[in-house]
């Protein structure tokens, strides 16, 4: 990703009240988030919404050993529907919730799509703070290709990594707006602003990552 393309982006999101860190790679997103945001915050309870990015960082196995905040797990092959339907309405109330993002305008929205909605309502609405962990491959130029992004390369690459799930995208490669019960894109949010200012905060990662 060119540097130029970089910079106008953040300078973006700056200006839509996202607070924004950059880092070179994975580890220095780590490094950031410990040693900067997490004791800025000082959260008790901390969640998140599945990405692949964020989970590259190893950020998750590091928050489960502190004894100092509570980590509400969402997903385990252990849960049934029931819990794992708690669990998720809980996360909503944690100080802080970790994801990524399906892509990042150079105008500085973020655009994903869900299919239960628990990752974009945590995003949203709910805890107090937001952390997204973003490579720069996430870049589009506008929203029209953010969409596109998710349709033909998001989507069903998650689709296919989800072995339990039946989607014609799975086959193609591409979104068919299917009918599918294990439809992924059922709900699509853009989100303009942080609100309020520097709620959401995006450490953007030099490097390719998540889908």
């Amino acid at each position: 990703m060119e540097a130029e393309i970089i910079e106008k982006t953040i300078k973006a999101l700056e200006k839509n009240n996202f607070e924004v860190f950059f880092a070179q790679n994975r580890d220095e997103a780590r490094e950031v988030f410990f040693n900067t945001i997490f004791p800025e915050i000082k959260p008790t309870c901390v969640s998140w919404g599945d990405s692949m990015t964020m989970k590259a960082t190893g950020v998750l196995e590091e928050i489960e050993k502190r004894a100092d905040c509570v980590f509400i797990q969402t997903l385990g092959d252990h849960y049934t529907a029931a819990q794992k339907t708690y669990w998720r309405r809980k996360a909503l109330e944690a100080d802080l919730f970790l994801s990524g993002t399906n892509a990042l305008t150079q105008q500085g929205q973020l655009v994903n799509a869900d299919m239960i909605g628990n990752r974009v309502a945590g995003m949203i609405f709910g805890p107090k703070h937001v952390v997204l962990f973003i490579g720069v491959n996430k870049i589009t130029a506008n929203i029209e290709e953010a969409i596109q992004r998710i349709r033909t390369v998001a989507a069903p690459l998650n689709a296919i990594r989800h072995t339990n799930l039946r989607t014609p995208c799975q086959k193609t490669n591409t979104c068919m707006d299917c009918q599918s019960p294990d439809r992924l894109c059922n709900t699509w949010v853009i989100t303009e602003k942080s609100f309020p200012a520097k709620r959401v905060k995006i450490i953007l990662i030099n490097e390719p990552l998540g889908l």
